[in-house]
């Protein structure tokens, strides 16, 4: 246990003694938030997870951090939990509630501003500059930013400052075509100011900072630019050092965003890049956590859009998460692990702001797997198909490094591979394609036909089980005879090279019902560890359920 000057607390760690918790890897121990509450907690007894997990609401805010010099957590909420003044409380309750923390706070665009943001910059490439300030969606960010700015009682100066900001984007609208990443900037940079001056009309010290000038240097991909950890790292570490001689303040950080690195120009890191942020944040400063707040229970079992009796996932590896993020689960951007991974030594928790009591999911470089058989189940809809028969000669070397320089020329990113000697069968995604994915896709079949015979097949879906790849004989023995009861054909199987990851490809018309299915079959059956034949905890029963009843009821859980 780490001494009493070395301890840093963490709201969310599974207790291991008591009310104590220690985190053996980081000498982190568990403290109970301020004691001055005037929330109770529900009804009925929470697990033992919970309970660890547990945030409640101070009766009035209180600057947390109280006798910290430097920042030691990075918290991360999504555009649902500041979508208005109400939830800008609430994240302002939830950051006030650990007295032992001085954080960092990320912060997405508020609600649908980016969605608005973009339908303006469409609905801008065919209006007249005389009608711009009429845009539907432009007066709807304006009236949500201005009208939130009235009830938190921010600052006069900050109310301009968002007026001025306000403004600029309606002037930018008139020359958006080639503006993009300008554009959807607006979204973090109005939605920051505000919740920091609210935060400072409450007697709480904070500081607004746009991500690009702590240093978050990136490539000049607009709209999906890669991080320069290089350049990034150290000199956000050195912008949010302590300064002697300085008050301590909140960090409000912009997500999403950052400056390419020889334009020099603004950038956007992709839809859902704030994740990223935060943990590009937690590395830079060598957090043992960075805690991403958004508004599910953590890492679900499945699309709760689909399969209405999903449920959290306790614990995932950052392989895992990767895999569930690139395979269609929305609940983290692809590359936030990757800071975790550069890293060594930090962990990723996801939370829910609409939910302080759920345990969330911890995202670690490793779990014990002995009692996991399928973790979560993702369906990827509308991909299409593409099988490649060489005409040549068997055995002629050259056959796969002409056909992916093919898809590489073409800037066409493959989903999924299955190959033999003389054959490879390959998935697209059509939104991934730039151009016409109908024309790019013919010039593709124009060049490959010198050398193979080449199909597609269109409008198909992708079923991802994220599992424990050690148990594969028992998984696929237990899909398929899913698919044979159900009548479902597999069309292409692809085992990848990440060993967490199983994909099956069907009929998109029939992708959903092979998700119900495949839930019921792994998920809604008795929570007992195959290994140690003991029940498992609440949330921690990932894919070993029994006979896949199809009734959701025979799950102690």
């Amino acid at each position: 246990v780490a001494s009493r000057s070395e301890r840093v607390a963490v709201p969310t760690i599974l207790p291991q003694n008591g009310s104590t918790v220690v985190l053996p890897s980081a000498g982190v121990v568990f403290m109970s938030p301020s004691p001055r509450v005037c929330r109770k907690r529900s009804a009925g007894r929470l697990s033992v997870l919970a309970q660890a997990a547990a945030v409640e609401a101070p009766c009035q805010h209180r600057a947390p951090g109280q006798g910290v010099s430097q920042v030691n957590v990075v918290y991360k909420f999504g555009g649902s939990s500041v979508r208005d003044a109400e939830r800008m409380r609430e994240v302002a309750d939830i950051i006030c509630s650990f007295p032992q923390y001085l954080p960092c706070v990320v912060l997405s665009a508020m609600g649908k501003t980016t969605n608005m943001l973009l339908e303006s910059g469409d609905l801008a490439l065919k209006t007249s500059t005389d009608a711009i300030s009429e845009l539907a969606p432009l007066k709807n960010i304006r009236k949500l930013h201005l009208d939130t700015c009235d009830e938190l009682g921010i600052e006069p100066s900050v109310r301009h400052e968002v007026e001025r900001l306000l403004n600029e984007l309606q002037q930018l609208l008139i020359g958006i075509s080639i503006m993009q990443d300008s554009l959807v900037s607006f979204g973090e940079r109005l939605a920051t100011r505000i919740f920091a001056s609210y935060l400072r009309a409450q007697g709480i010290p904070a500081r607004q900072h746009d991500a690009w000038e702590l240093g978050l240097t990136t490539t000049d991909d607009f709209t999906n630019a890669d991080v320069i950890y290089e350049a990034s790292l150290p000199a956000i570490a050195a912008a949010l050092a302590p300064k002697p001689g300085q008050a301590v303040e909140i960090p409000i950080v912009t997500g999403f965003l950052g400056r390419g690195q020889t334009t020099g120009a603004v950038t956007t890191l992709g839809r859902g890049g704030s994740d990223l942020t935060a943990t590009v944040l937690g590395a830079a400063l060598e957090l043992p956590e960075v805690q991403v707040w958004k508004d599910v229970d953590g890492v679900l079992t499945s699309d709760p859009r689909i399969v209405p009796s999903t449920r959290p996932v306790t614990e995932l590896t950052f392989e895992e998460a990767t895999e569930l993020a690139y395979f269609g689960a929305q609940v983290l951007h692809p590359q936030a692990m990757q800071p975790a991974i550069r890293s060594g030594k930090m962990n990723v928790r996801v939370k829910n702001s609409y939910n302080r009591e759920a345990a969330g999911t911890i995202i670690s470089a490793a779990r014990d797997m002995k009692c996991t058989v399928v973790t979560s189940i993702v369906l990827k809809s509308n991909v299409t198909l593409v099988d490649i028969i060489s005409t040549r000669m068997m055995g002629q070397y050259g056959f796969l490094a002409t056909v992916f320089d093919t898809f590489r020329r073409h800037k066409i990113s493959v989903d999924v591979v299955a190959t033999s000697e003389v054959s490879v069968s390959l998935t697209l995604d059509p939104k991934k394609i730039a151009g016409a994915p109908d024309d790019e896709l013919s010039q593709v079949q124009t060049e490959l036909d010198r050398m193979a015979a080449v199909s597609f097949r269109k409008g198909l879906a992708i079923i991802s089980l994220i599992c424990n790849v050690e148990k594969t004989s028992e998984i696929l023995m237990r899909a398929f005879s899913v698919f044979q009861r159900e009548g479902i054909n597999v069309l292409m199987m692809s085992q990848g090279a990440s060993k967490t990851n199983i994909s099956l490809v069907v009929d998109g018309a029939r992708g959903t019902e092979a998700v119900l299915a495949l839930h019921r079959e792994f998920f809604d059956g008795p929570s007992v560890c195959a290994i140690t034949g003991l029940p498992l905890a609440q949330g921690i029963a990932v894919g070993l359920g029994g006979n896949g009843n199809g009734n959701g009821n025979g799950h102690s859980n």
